[in-house]
């Protein structure tokens, strides 16, 4: 099944917590601290995998989780830096900020990789808070949390040349013809849901990739009958074939055919409308159509454009329309640079910004900090030794919190909660 889009949940993983401990060498009676830092959190990083062409594999499983890095040991012993998490996307995937809706990521060719949620640092050990004062601290830190976000993932399929038009003009079985592939083919509009791709091979031994990309409307530039879904999938393509049904089955005019979807081309991107165009005039083996295909004909030309009389029912045309596409598009790749794919957005560098976000607030008579930096502080501080509660109030007032609880009214013996902790306030 072909998949081009999916919405996905990362949690980087969480950097391993200091450690406390001691020298206890049978040589070493007032051994000092010695307590290691946590290693490093596992990022989850994207990686462009060229055999991939759907991101079904992320249709059933919507959340991933990189591996915590390891706590801290004895004897000044580092914890292990996790693994990082490396899942694996088709050529053309770009990677949304969900809440934002910003790039993050555009990942185009083979080796193409990028690190969208970074793992927590480790904490530090006990033996960094030893001072002249303070020669035996019983506490450490905490590793901090990794990020975690939301995102969206969606494919523009790279290919060399894509098929486009109104819907049942052909498309789909002028796919077939030229390649292997099956696309569903029936009488009746919208057919195709989904682009397919094939391999053209001419009988000179050329071959590129052509994309059948689902039929546009009048209106697909806002998104009209999926028009969104459709259109990017233009985007990556060096050269368009435009499909037009020249005997105007549907009852439409072969020119306004051709107007319209060009229209639709220049509304979404105007670079789209700048992109090569062939126009290959099907249907061509119904009578009625000779009339038609000399108008429209005349008019292409003075385009400046190529047109080829074609019938996908009988084969004919589709030969001498298929090598001058392969001639075209050596002619088009000579100039054509992977840096010129157009990104719509500045690449947007994720931050996780509750990382360091406080609020403080009050429910009846007890007063409530949150926030993912100071559940991480208490959750590292023994309450009990008074070397780790002095480091706590000191980290509480460097960041404000104090002056945030003392606007809000708190007095001494007033109770503070924060995550599952409960401990009362002296000045």
């Amino acid at each position: 099944m072909f998949v081009d889009k999916a919405k996905i949940h990362l949690k980087a993983g969480k950097g391993g917590d200091g450690a406390v401990a001691f020298r206890k060498e049978i040589y070493v009676p007032a051994g000092g601290p010695s307590g290691g830092d946590g290693g490093k959190g596992g990022d989850i990083i994207f990686e462009v995998d060229e055999g991939m062409r759907t991101l079904m594999d992320f249709r059933y499983k919507k959340s991933y989780t990189a591996s915590h890095g390891e706590d801290g040991k004895k004897k000044n012993m580092y914890g292990k830096d996790a693994e990082d998490l490396v899942l694996k996307v088709p050529p053309g995937t770009i990677i949304r900020e969900e809440k934002s809706g910003k790039i993050i990521a555009d990942l185009i060719k083979a080796g193409d990789r990028k690190i969208v949620a970074r793992g927590g640092k480790g904490g530090k050990g006990n033996v960094h808070f030893k001072t002249s004062t303070r020669q035996a601290p019983r506490f450490a830190i905490a590793g901090e949390f990794g990020d975690e976000l939301s995102i969206i993932l969606e494919l523009k399929m790279i290919a060399d040349v894509g098929l486009i038009g109104f819907p049942n003009v052909g498309k789909s079985t002028i796919l077939s013809i030229v390649t292997s592939a099956n696309p569903k083919i029936a009488d009746y509009h919208f057919t195709t849901l989904t682009p397919n791709l094939g391999v053209v091979k001419t009988k000179y031994g050329d071959s590129f990739v052509l994309a059948d990309i689902p039929g546009l409307i009048e209106g697909a530039h806002e998104g009209t009958g999926l028009g969104h879904e459709f259109l990017r999938h233009v985007e990556r393509t060096k050269l368009l074939i435009h499909v037009i049904d020249v005997a105007a089955l549907e009852g439409r005019s072969p020119l306004e055919d051709f107007t319209k979807i060009n229209d639709e081309l220049k509304l979404y991107s105007p670079k789209l409308a700048d992109k090569p165009q062939i126009i290959a005039a099907n249907k061509t083996d119904i009578p009625e159509s000779l009339e038609k295909f000399e108008v429209l004909k005349e008019k292409i030309i003075e385009m400046g454009m190529e047109i080829f009389a074609v019938s996908a029912a009988t084969n004919n045309g589709l030969e001498e329309l298929f090598t001058y596409v392969s001639k075209k598009l050596k002619e088009v790749e000579e100039n054509y640079h992977e840096e010129d794919i157009e990104v719509e957005e500045k690449l947007y560098k994720y931050q996780n910004e509750e990382k360091n976000q406080f609020t403080v607030g009050k429910e009846n008579d007890i007063f409530i900090i949150e926030g993912k930096f100071i559940e991480r502080l208490i959750h590292s501080t023994n309450l009990d030794n008074m070397d780790s509660l002095s480091y706590f109030q000191k980290v509480l007032k460097k960041r404000g919190i104090i002056d945030e609880l003392k606007a809000l009214g708190i007095k001494d013996g007033d109770i503070v909660k924060i995550d599952d902790v409960e401990f009362e306030y002296y000045d």
